[in-house]
């Protein structure tokens, strides 16, 4: 029985997505973003397959979108050039989206350089 409760308790499929690391870099209100995501994709039918940049108001300032699974390669990092940031935003959140989840897995916030 404890094996059942064990099993229920964390469920064999990917999870939700989760940014593990995020690199900035630029100035003046046009950064570039190196994002690294983990999730346990399983294919065309469950993958991590985007993030986004997320200003402090919950605005989305840029969105990447992931083409393909990336069952043999995790954590995987890609990269978004030219971010357009509005003046004043200090801070942004970098959240993960999965095609079963949606967004809901770990996220990092990061000050801008």
């Amino acid at each position: 029985m404890a094996g059942g409760l064990l099993a229920a308790a964390f469920p064999a499929y990917g999870g939700e997505a989760d940014v593990v690391d995020v690199q900035v870099h630029g100035a003046e209100g046009s950064y570039s973003f190196q994002v690294t995501v983990r999730h346990a994709d399983e294919g065309w039918d469950h993958y991590a397959d985007a993030w986004e940049v997320v200003g402090p108001d919950g605005e989305v300032l840029a969105i990447r979108e992931l083409a393909h699974p990336h069952v043999e390669e995790q954590p995987f990092t890609r990269s978004l050039p030219n971010v357009q940031i509005p003046e004043g935003v200090e801070t942004v959140t970098i959240r993960a989206r999965d095609s079963v989840h949606g967004y809901g897995g770990e996220e990092v916030s990061v000050e801008l350089p």
